[in-house]
């Protein structure tokens, strides 16, 4: 028997949040009898098919991949399933290979920075030979990421930074959405999230904590506008401090601003956000820096959000196609 846990219905909005067997659901209140069939969020979200999707995004990313990017791509999961790694190790190895050397064993870089991963012979990594060997320089990084502490329980891109040491240590999460996708479609992931179908996404799905800050967040509609709206009352709001009012209702703590929010959880193609995933607007798309809004998704086309000055809290219909939008949504609180 399949049991269903509503957590919450709201008139001002007409909606219900509710959360069955694993499967989270936003729907209108009036259709409750067949609203399972709008905005379904299985336990194992699928990457789905190796679509271009729109610029900037895991799958685009993935299509202008050379075949020898891809073979290097192919090489790491591999390796990956021969030792028995978790999804999770091909993944942090995708990113930092894609960052180091863009999937390619270079036979140059910094001082003595050589192959996939940049491995320098004189930091004790192997001889010149040994780290340009892709075979080589793919086991060589598993060992050391294996003995990274929490390292499964982190995100991919702190991984592999732990691993790698870079200067620049935020560089390896903007190929996060690609290496997720790459793993759908290239490792052929089955069950990736223990849930019993299909190929997995290495996200957890949405939880009762996304339903119940989509319900806080609903509640909201109609209070106006605030720019730089206080954290700590709830009678108006800016962007963000919607977002982290509301995510604070169920126990998930976010930074004050939209771009801090930008890296405050796992990053996924924007055309795969589920309800609950913070979906963000910037005047430079491939400039983080240049974020100046976020809402939340609800699913079935459309978002929350305090949108500028003038316009209260409210709900509006919402395209992945729309103007500024970037191309990875953010599950908080994974």
């Amino acid at each position: 028997m399949r049991a269903t846990v509503m957590i919450g219905a709201l008139a001002a909005g007409g909606l219900v949040v509710a959360i069955t067997a694993g499967v989270l659901t936003v729907v209108q209140k009036d259709q409750m009898a067949d609203a399972m069939r709008v905005a379904t969020v299985s336990c194992n979200a699928t990457l789905g098919p190796a679509t271009t999707g729109p610029a900037g995004s895991g799958g685009a990313d993935a299509a202008r991949l050379t075949d020898d990017q891809r073979g290097t791509v192919a090489l790491i999961i591999a390796i990956g399933k021969q030792r028995n790694l978790a999804p999770r190790a091909w993944q942090v190895a995708i990113q930092a290979g894609m960052t180091e050397s863009g999937l390619r064993s270079l036979n140059y870089g910094d001082r003595d920075s050589l192959g996939i991963f940049q491995m320098r012979p004189s930091m004790g990594w192997g001889s010149p030979a040994q780290v340009t060997d892709p075979t080589y320089a793919v086991n060589k990084f598993y060992d050391v990421l294996l003995n990274v502490d929490d390292w499964e329980n982190q995100r991919p891109g702190e991984s592999a930074q732990d691993v790698e040491r870079s200067a620049f240590p935020d560089r390896y999460h903007r190929w996060e959405a690609m290496a997720a996708h790459l793993i759908g479609t290239l490792g052929e992931v089955v069950n990736a999230t223990g849930c019993g179908q299909g190929v997995g996404n290495l996200l957890p799905a949405p939880t009762a904590a996304a339903g119940a800050a989509i319900n806080w967040a609903l509640g909201q509609q109609g209070k106006p506008y605030q720019w730089g709206a206080l954290t700590t009352h709830q009678n108006s709001f800016d962007c963000s401090s919607l977002m982290l009012q509301a995510y604070r209702s169920s126990g998930i703590t976010l930074p004050r601003t939209s771009r801090e929010q930008y890296w405050a959880g796992a990053m996924l193609p924007v055309e795969q956000a589920q309800p609950g995933d913070l979906v963000f607007w910037a005047y430079d798309r491939s400039d983080p820096r240049t974020i100046h809004h976020v809402a939340m998704y609800m699913g079935d086309g459309r978002i929350v959000e305090a949108q500028q000055n003038g316009v209260p809290v409210h709900i509006r219909p919402f395209k992945f196609t729309e103007g500024g939008l970037m191309a990875q949504a953010v599950r908080p609180g994974v």
